[in-house]
């Protein structure tokens, strides 16, 4: 069948429109600028043709606009295309109107319709055509009356118009391809373009292959693109530059970058849409520094010159790159261009600035943006919502619901405000938003949904998760994920290990993500069980290499108390990023292993890794433990250098480990030049000065930060519950805590509990403390009971202490320090039968009690020494200087208080064992290792004995030196024979 050319020029209305505009030659600014600032008639070029004709001789006469002229004109407002309609029906009046310009006339009336979406007026003129004999079969207007109804966004009227036609030539078959590829019905585009070359004669032309070609992009189907890129090589189409963008464009969209490249490299003829498309491959396929030396190569090109589209795919990988010097050059090349008040290089913009975290530059974007739509609030919504900032957000939001433009939040709106919702205080405005989503028929959208069930799980509210969760109607991977990382992220590890196995049993197979959540999930269960279970499925599927899996793997055996098995797959990791150093480091501080964080903490830095906070704190904190102060300034010193300091977490680990570290002047000192200070920051040297035993200074802190206006929570008054608890001020500690639930409305936890109970433990007045225990809302816990245990043993309560102890080795019976209280609460009172029972029972169980043991800091390296060390190199020399040490005290009243050694020995045996306290032999140690005035600083496992604890007030007399002991509980300073503690520890 022989193609018929139609009489007047359909080429430009099916003219392929690539996904970016066509630009042919722009060689200087200002043609490049005169090109997009000169308006374009929205007539097809016959019709430009026709009216020229038509105005030469209706100016040379009766100077009347023709037919299409009329209908031109009212077409250039939608509210106009009811008089262009009614004009046409009226053209039996005009009888100079042949059909010709009656046909042109319907043909933009039409194409008005479409351009203006009027599909009611659009079907009145397609009746009008086809109730004519006359124009009935036109070719023309039938093309018009299918691209019509496509542009409409009626593509089933356009198939209906088409197989209706007694004759069809391939502009029609064009006309109904390109339909449904600008509708995205990409497989119904496939089936006309495979009926056209299968049952007609009609050859596909470089009109067909363009959106054929967009259609195979739509189905990410790069083999069926391969075929019709094949089929145009062979009908010798494939040197047309705009077949050429249209291949370039779907092969980037199906992820086959490398081919887009070959192609556009031998491409004859290259416009600025196939830089474009090139651009947008590389871009949405991940290759953003590809995509920024692609961009830098448009301008060693004479011919091409950047343009808006180029500009809004650049932007966002300028933001993706973090390029923010490149950013800022942009922003100034659009203002040369003009073109910054196109709306979607200004919301480009705009996106890159937030991401940036330039808010400034985003806001003032905005404010000055004239034309505003839902993009354009979406973009600054999402700034501040990655920023953080609730309220800022959520302002945002209600304005743009209060602007004049009467601008709908869509569901890009809600995927942007959801994630700053992560505190139980946002809960109700995610049932607004929830119900706003209902309301306008979001839910269908499984990103929105999913985001909703990860809003409700931040916010407490697992049953309204789960309520979403149950009402969805197909569940993907991603839906079980934002439930089952809800449930683990906010404490409920085995409701989400049981929906990680409904999910299984459904079918589906977990990714990363889920895996990474029951990792978690595992580790806050402390279950390795169900962790190693995990870890075989994770070798067995070659998931191990992931980082963010490895690390959660690391998290799990850190957190389950096996930071052994963590450091194996630490040293197994190819390559470790910044966040696994961090995690083992603070994995071995958390447990216990300070000395094995301090060593690794060193490696890091061998390897030239630049720590950050966490990795200081975790540091901080191991110092803490040791009480290793040299080391801890050193650390202090990195973070001032560094600028890490100015964290306020870091600060308040430093103020912490000075404190633990026995120098509480300088945590004050730190303290004092901290510029803010938030609750945590008080709550940290009030603890410190409590564990010092300086209670009244603790009580002075906390009067003077409430006077600043700083309210102290439940963390502040658990410290200076303990303050007054070590410093004996019972009356006190009785007042703050009925302060913190009248006048600030805390309701007091366990902790609270077992601070005051130890407080009147001490004081003697049991009766208090046993009526405060029956009073307490929820079951005492074995702390309360050991420390109660500890006083009656101190005031000889045999009775009271017979009673706790059941209810202690009942709580905990298998910790061996328990077993030891109640021995030496029998030891105490001389019932040594009773002691050998207990000791027996400890043996059966297979405990035994923990050795003694003392460390001391002698030129920035720990010296550790256990109970009667005679392993030391120097412990001849070690025993001499305490032999004369004990001699001089002697001398000023020392008395060996062999009441402390609690066995069934002669005195000279108690006093030799006496003599082997580890304290005394670290304390030694450092006298004889350091120079007169430096202060030893020891620490030591266990809680000082009473013996030891004389004699270092009188070795501190005879020495002349500051010894500061920090034993399991608190901090000792000695000096002048005289302790910080006031002898009531």
């Amino acid at each position: 069948m022989a193609v018929v050319a139609p009489p007047r020029s359909c080429r430009d209305h099916y003219h392929y429109q690539p996904p970016f505009h066509k630009t042919t030659h722009k060689p200087t600014v200002k043609r490049y600028l005169r090109s997009i600032l000169i308006p374009k008639t929205n007539l097809s070029l016959s019709a430009q043709t026709h009216l020229t004709n038509s105005l030469s001789l209706t100016n040379s006469s009766t100077h009347r606009l023709s037919l299409p002229q009329e209908i031109a004109q009212l077409c250039e407002s939608k509210e106009n295309l009811a008089g262009a309609l009614s004009l046409l029906h009226e053209d039996s009046k005009h009888v100079a109107f042949d059909s010709a310009q009656k046909a042109e006339a319907m043909s933009v009336l039409l194409q008005a319709c479409g351009r203006h979406k009027d599909i009611e007026i659009g079907r009145q003129v397609h009746q009008m055509v086809w109730g004519s004999t006359q124009f009935r079969n036109d070719f023309v207007l039938n093309t018009r009356i299918i691209t019509m109804y496509s542009v409409c966004g009626f593509p089933s009227d356009s198939q209906s118009v088409f197989d209706q036609l007694e004759r069809k030539n391939l502009y029609q078959w064009n006309a109904l391809i390109s339909g449904y590829t600008r509708n995205e019905l990409w497989y119904e585009a496939m089936c006309v373009f495979f009926e056209l070359i299968t049952i007609t004669d009609h050859r596909p032309d470089n009109f067909t292959f363009p959106c054929v070609i967009k259609a195979c992009g739509g189905l990410l189907d790069v083999d069926l693109g391969q075929a019709v890129h094949g089929m145009a090589v062979k009908m010798g189409l494939v040197f047309d530059v705009f077949l050429g963008n249209a291949l370039t464009a779907m092969y980037g969209r199906c992820g086959a970058v490398d081919e887009a490249e070959i192609l556009f490299e031998h491409m004859p003829e290259k416009n600025l849409v196939s830089w474009n498309s090139m651009l947008c491959g590389f871009s949405e396929n991940g290759f953003s520094q590809k995509c920024l030396d692609f961009f830098r190569k448009i301008f060693e090109s004479e011919e091409i010159f950047p343009d808006a589209v180029t500009l809004v795919t650049i932007l966002p990988v300028c933001a993706v790159e973090g390029e923010v010097k490149m950013g800022r050059m942009l922003h100034g090349f659009v203002v040369k261009l003009g073109l910054i008040q196109e709306s979607k290089v200004n919301n480009a913009l705009m996106d890159m600035y937030s991401k940036f975290g330039f808010l400034f530059e985003a806001q003032l974007l905005f404010s000055k943006n004239q034309s505003k739509t839902v993009v354009t609030w979406n973009a600054i919504i999402g700034g501040y919502s990655r920023g953080g900032d609730v309220c800022g957000t959520f302002d945002l939001l209600q304005k743009m619901q209060m602007d004049s433009e009467n601008i709908q939040g869509n569901e890009v709106t809600l995927l942007n405000v959801l994630p700053v919702c992560i505190e139980k205080s946002e809960l109700l405005r995610v049932k607004e938003l929830h119900g706003y989503s209902l309301r306008h028929g979001f839910q269908r959208d499984e990103l929105l949904v999913n985001a909703f069930i990860a809003a409700y799980s931040k916010c407490g509210s697992l049953s309204s998760a789960e309520h979403v969760f149950y009402g969805m109607d197909n569940k993907t991977v991603s839906s079980w994920n934002a439930l089952i990382g809800g449930c683990a992220q906010n404490g409920d590890s085995s409701n989400a290990i049981d929906l990680y196995l409904q999910m299984t049993y459904s079918g589906l197979d977990p990714d990363w993500f889920t895996i990474g959540s029951i990792l978690l999930a595992c580790a806050h269960l402390k279950s390795q069980q169900c962790g190693k279970q995990i870890h075989g499925f994770v070798l067995r599927n070659g998931l191990e290499t992931d980082a963010f899996i490895s690390i959660s793997l690391l998290s799990l055996y850190i957190q389950s108390g096996k930071p052994l098995s963590a450091r194996v797959l630490f040293d197994m990791m190819e390559d470790r990023s910044l966040v696994s150093w961090n995690a083992m480091i603070a994995g071995y501080s958390q447990n216990g292993l300070p000395n094995e964080a301090l060593n690794l903490f060193r490696q890091m830095l061998s390897h030239e890794i630049q720590p950050y906070e966490i990795a200081i704190m975790s540091v901080l904190g191991a110092c803490s433990q040791l009480s290793a102060l040299k080391q801890g300034k050193e650390t202090h010193c990195f973070a001032l250098k560094t600028h890490l300091s100015e964290d306020k977490f870091v600060g308040c680990s430093i103020i912490d480990m000075y404190a633990k570290s026995g120098s509480i002047e300088q945590s004050k000192k730190v303290f004092d030049q901290l510029k803010e200070k938030d609750v945590a920051t008080w709550t940290v040297l009030i603890a410190g000065y409590g564990i010092h035993g300086y209670g009244k200074q603790a009580i002075e802190l906390l009067e003077k930060m409430q006077q600043l206006g700083s309210n102290p929570d439940s963390f502040t008054f658990i410290g200076i519950l303990m303050a007054c608890c070590h410093a004996g001020l019972v009356d006190e500690g009785l007042k703050y805590f009925n302060e913190m639930q009248t006048l600030h409305g805390i309701e007091p936890k366990l902790e609270h509990f077992a601070c005051l109970v130890d407080t009147l433990g001490r004081a003697g007045r049991f009766d208090v403390a046993l009526e405060l225990v029956a009073e307490m809302p929820m079951e005492p816990d074995a702390k309360i009971w050991s420390s109660l245990l500890s006083s009656c043993r101190v005031y000889s309560e045999m009775d009271l202490g017979k009673e706790v102890s059941e209810k202690l080795l009942e709580l905990e019976p298998n910790k061996a320090e328990n077993y030891v209280l109640v021995s030496n609460l029998f030891a105490n009172s001389g019932k040594w039968d009773d002691v050998r029972k207990v000791r027996e029972r400890m043996k059966k169980i297979g405990l035994r009690k923990d050795v003694g043991c003392s460390w001391i800091e002698v030129g920035g390296k720990m010296y550790n020494f256990i109970v009667g060390d005679q392993m030391q190199l120097e412990s001849e020399d070690i025993r001499d200087m305490w032999r004369q040490l004990e001699e001089k005290i002697r001398g000023i009243g020392y008395i060996p208080d062999t009441s402390t050694v609690l066995h069934q020995l002669r005195d000279e045996e108690k006093v030799e064992i006496l003599r082997g306290h580890s304290e005394k032999l670290a304390i030694s140690f450092g006298l004889l290792k350091t120079t007169k005035g430096v202060t030893l600083r020891v620490c030591k496992n266990l809680r000082i004995c009473g013996d030891c604890h004389n004699a270092i007030k009188l070795v501190s007399k005879v020495a002349d030196r500051e010894i500061i002991v920090r034993d399991n509980k608190r901090f000792h300073h000695f000096r002048d024979g005289f302790c910080s503690c006031g002898d009531y520890w």
